[in-house]
């Protein structure tokens, strides 16, 4: 927040001089209370304003330094002004909400006119409701303010962005379930030269938890990337002058890759004086444990500090008590970046032509209204490194999908929990009322049948259903902890007018709401009685003719029709008051009728206001069980999740199977009949599996070729898909699978342009890899699909052959490598045994999808099987045929493909009806004989390139050259390769 002197000016009605009308003093959230159309609506960085003045609009404009003022505000805000009935927006907003929202300018309306009109969109309360949910939930480029008043006085009433939903909640998940828990983090980068060290922290809203972390980081920032995917991160906080420094640009790009919104903030908001106080103040129990997690941090604490001032933690005594923190560890589950979760498909996306699309769609069975969903979330982008951990999760999973009547059961009674996480937040910060408080009941009396099924199961995880969830709920039900919630609403909830959709107090729960009950009643008989009374003395039959009525104008009063109004006429005159003659009837009244009237409406304001005295109270006793809600709630999305596995992996046509775990270090990576779970999801696929055996020594680093189109994307994802449900704890789509725990999985899967931060597809390419070679170890899985053609081809052979060495010497990490540079298959092979002093590469295998060509129609079949070995031709014209190209266009393809290529294989010319021995280079050699040649061919080139010749003479260079030649040309003496090489 900021203060600021405006001056601004009006002119008068006589047009001759510009009075000076005010100066105030304002805060940045009251500036709009000045600006704006009649005193309120302003459009943000025009040279206008608009002024309500004697009944007539004044077009005002702006000085200089009224303007800067206003160019200081936040241009990513959208402002709505609720109108009641419906919200208006204006200025650039309108423009903004009319073309992305609206889809067309005709929904403006311009207010002025001329060059200088002010535009205007009205908002219905629904679309209000879309527009929101977009900008906060999908969107990460703005945030909203909601604006209550009227004339010129306005007030921000509410205000939120996509890391801190704040008071919108109950607009966005009114009709909708919360999916996801927004967190806020905030970054220190304190540059040194050996690196950066980064002070990390952050603040999940909904689950109020407080961490903090602090770490060194490369050049790519792939640890921050990293922590944001982990913990589903929506908003950064970064110190408002790290936008000037070029070190940062690499942060903002890891910051955008991951779809974070940045909020700069001043340098002086990152401080952590007084931070353990205010601690203190948030954090339940003892403030010795946060003194000494503070103190063990360096720069961590001052993000901290900024981050509680920019959520306003503090100024919410609801919050005191409430949050508990803790230390952060990126060790302690799977990393995974941006691109990775990308290429995997683990999250949903707007592009997703169904939910199966996704793994989190295709994995959510979930019951529980929202708890499930975001515990699924959560684990899908924090996978489990301890094989214990993992192994107990898996151990409940196969006890559910061997007891399918225990599954369904327990799912049954799921459906009835409501969101507790979220109604506990609502009435610790006082926004709940009755209704709230009978949800958690309804999911309160759950439990029992919950544990009642649990108990039931006798099968040979049963110590472990007892330790993990029997004894927890056995503790939680007591007496002393959820059975006292529930006596508490029996009490004092009257349960009896749930029926009719009405929240009350039951009367007998104080003494003074009774009192007020029984008087109410007593009244309500007297009314009765006198109306019976009227009837008898009017002679007219009771409700049929003489109605008695309760308004809010006229409170109770008597009702006939114009019809029997003759026959009472005289009596209506004497003894009544006619209060309104129309077309309904003619209702009046007599001084008893009015004063029994007065007494009741008395008596029921004074119910009312106890009853919600007494709601207020119950709601306070309710917020005191939050360590009772909050273990409960964690164990019923738990074994909500688990049982959203067991129901995938049972239900699916062919069934998944349990996964053997091993620790890091030992143990391979063996996936037998595998399948793409979102793949074989769909309609229209019938999945063809195949196994994966990455080995260590052997078939560790894996080069897969194979056609456009055969599969190779699919196999080498469905690998990192599997590892990646494994050790969540889900069973795996395979037949059989041990898989060693990988401590990360990097992805480069296709690349797109980013034009708007200056990068090509190439240039994009090249920095995911470079985050591989920095980020990976012997521990990770990498993945990686087409790399190098972005660029010439020699360049991208290089590239990627360098990389695959890179890896396979240095990095060691299970690799798999899709390509269509066949030459890169030569690494496979031994190249040690008759030359010591070239280096021996260990553990690279060859794999293909195969294919079949028709000899006689050359037409392409693929065949989706993943076989050893290297693929030796190329099928780009076969796939270009499959998209209807001209003939003649594949003719010339042909043709040009069998003059240019180094090895054009056989089986695409032998057939050709101008099969012409001088015009085309044919190659009898096989695979085997090509790859040899190859590597051959590379050691020369290569010892050739290291020749010093800048320290040589003519004679000298000649003579290492024409024995570098005399080698190779005898290599060539038994390789054909070789000798359509030279």
């Amino acid at each position: 927040m900021f203060e600021a002197v405006l001056l601004f000016v009006v002119d008068t009605s006589s047009h001759s001089h510009a009075d000076l009308v005010d100066h105030l003093q304002l805060g940045v959230g009251n500036l709009l209370v000045l600006l704006g159309l009649f005193g309120a609506e302003t459009v943000w960085g025009r040279h206008w304003w608009w002024s309500h003045r004697l009944n007539s609009i004044k077009l005002v404009k702006f000085g200089l330094g009224a303007l800067l003022l206003i160019n200081k505000l936040d241009a990513r805000a959208v402002r709505f002004f609720d109108r009641r009935d419906y919200y208006t927006a204006h200025g650039d907003n309108a423009t903004f909400i009319a073309k992305t929202y609206y889809r067309t300018t005709t929904a403006l309306r311009q207010l002025g006119g001329g060059s200088d009109g002010l535009s205007s969109v009205s908002v219905s309360k629904n679309m209000f409701e879309t527009i929101a949910r977009d900008l906060l939930l999908e969107r990460t480029d703005h945030t909203l303010e909601l604006y209550e008043g009227s004339g010129s006085n306005w007030r921000l009433i509410k205000s939120g962005s996509p890391g801190n939903l704040g008071s919108f909640e109950d607009v966005l998940f009114a009709n909708n379930e919360m999916q996801d828990t927004p967190v806020v983090v905030a970054l220190l980068p304190n540059f040194r030269e050996n690196g950066c060290t980064v002070g990390f922290s952050y603040v999940d809203l909904t689950k109020r938890i407080l961490g903090l972390a602090e770490f060194l980081d490369d050049s790519h920032f792939t640890n921050v990337e990293s922590a944001l995917v982990a913990l589903g991160c929506k908003e950064c906080l970064l110190p408002m002058e790290s936008g000037k420094s070029s070190e940062f640009r690499s942060l903002y790009d890891a910051l955008t890759k991951c779809g974070v919104m940045v909020t700069e903030r001043k340098k002086t908001d990152f401080k952590a004086r007084d931070l353990v106080q205010d601690l203190g103040r948030l954090v339940k129990g003892s403030i010795e444990p946060v003194r000494d997690l503070v103190s063990a941090f360096e720069v961590a604490p001052a993000a901290l500090g900024a981050l509680l001032s920019y959520a306003e933690l503090l100024a919410d005594e609801g919050n005191y008590g409430n949050y508990s923190i803790r230390r952060f560890d990126l060790g302690s589950y799977m990393r995974l970046d941006s691109a990775a979760m990308r290429a995997l498909n683990v999250l949903e996306s707007k592009t997703d032509a169904n939910k199966t699309f996704s793994l989190f769609g295709l994995m959510n069975r979930t019951c529980t209204a929202g708890m499930g969903k975001r515990l699924l979330h959560m684990w899908l982008k924090q996978p489990l490194l301890d094989v214990s951990e993992i192994n107990s999760r898996l151990d409940l999973v196969q006890a559910f999908v061997e007891d399918t009547e225990l599954r369904q059961e327990l799912r049954q009674h799921l459906k009835r929990i409501s969101d507790i996480e979220r109604l506990m937040r609502n009435i610790e910060k006082t926004r709940a009322g009755l209704q709230h408080i009978v949800k958690l009941y309804q999911s309160s009396i759950r439990i029992p049948y919950i544990k009642s099924a649990l108990e039931k199961y006798d099968g040979q995880f049963a110590s472990l259903m007892k330790e993990r969830y029997l004894d927890p709920f056995e503790f939680l039900t007591d007496d002393e902890h959820l059975n006292k919630f529930i006596a508490l609403v029996e009490t004092s909830v009257d349960l009896d007018q749930l029926e009719n959709g009405e929240y009350m107090i039951s009367p007998s729960y104080d003494d003074g709401l009774t009192a007020l009950k029984n008087e109410q009643e007593s009244l309500e008989r007297q009314i009765h009685n006198l109306h019976k009374q009227t009837a008898s003395d009017l002679d007219l039959p009771i409700d049929r003719s003489l109605k008695l009525d309760k308004g809010t104008q006229f409170g109770h009063v008597f009702r006939i029709t114009k019809k029997e109004e003759p026959k009472v006429r005289k009596k209506l005159s004497t003894q009544f008051i006619v209060l309104e003659t129309r077309k309904d009837g003619i209702k009046f009244t007599n001084t008893k009728l009015k004063k029994l009237g007065d007494q009741y409406q008395k008596v029921l304001e004074e119910y009312k206001i106890c009853q919600k005295e007494l709601v207020n109270r119950v709601v306070q006793t309710t917020a005191t069980f939050s360590e009772v809600f909050e273990p409960l709630a964690g164990l019923l999305s738990e074994l909500d999740v688990l049982l959203s596995f067991a129901d995938l992996a049972s239900s699916c046509p062919t069934p998944y199977t349990r996964p053997e775990i091993t620790p890091m270090a030992v143990g391979d990576i063996i996936l037998e009949g595998s399948r793409h779970p979102c793949v074989e999801a769909q309609d229209w696929v019938t999945f063809i599996p195949n196994d994966c055996r990455l080995v260590r020594g052997k078939s560790w680093f894996q080069i897969i070729t194979g056609p456009n189109m055969g599969g190779k994307s699919t196999f080498i994802r469905q690998v990192g898909v599997n590892i990646l449900m494994a050790q969540v704890g889900s069973f795996v789509p395979c037949d059989k699978a041990s898989i060693s725990v990988r401590d990360c999985i990097f992805a480069r899967v296709g690349a797109g342009d980013c034009q708007l931060r200056g990068v090509s597809t190439f240039m994009q390419e090249m920095l995911e890899t470079a985050s591989i070679l920095k980020g990976a170890t012997d521990k990770s899985l990498i993945i990686i699909d087409e790399l190098g053609r972005g660029t010439s081809t020699y360049d991208g052979f290089g590239l990627a052959w360098a990389i695959c060495e890179h890896i396979v010497e240095v990095i060691k990490a299970p690799t798999l490598f899709a390509t269509h540079f066949h030459e890169l298959t030569a690494l496979a092979h031994e190249n040690a045994k008759h030359e010591p002093q070239t280096k021996q590469i260990v553990g690279v295998a060859n794999y293909h999808v195969s294919a079949h060509i028709d000899s006689s129609s050359r037409k392409l079949t693929m065949l989706y099987k993943v076989e050893p070995g290297a693929c030796d031709q190329s099928f780009g014209i076969h796939v270009a045929e499959f998209a209807n190209f001209p003939e003649s266009v594949v003719a010339l393809a042909r043709e040009k493909a069998a003059e240019l290529e180094d090895f054009s294989p056989t089986s695409i010319i032998s057939n050709d009806a101008t099969e012409e021995e001088s015009s085309k280079r044919k190659r009898e050699c096989d695979p085997d004989d090509m790859s040899k040649g190859a590597a051959k061919a590379h050691k020369f080139l290569k010892n050739f390139a290291d020749l010093p010749l800048e320290s040589m003479d003519l004679k000298q260079a000649l003579q290492h050259v024409n024995k570098l030649k005399d080698g190779l040309e005898k290599d060539a003496v038994k390789c054909q390769w070789l000798q359509q090489f030279l």
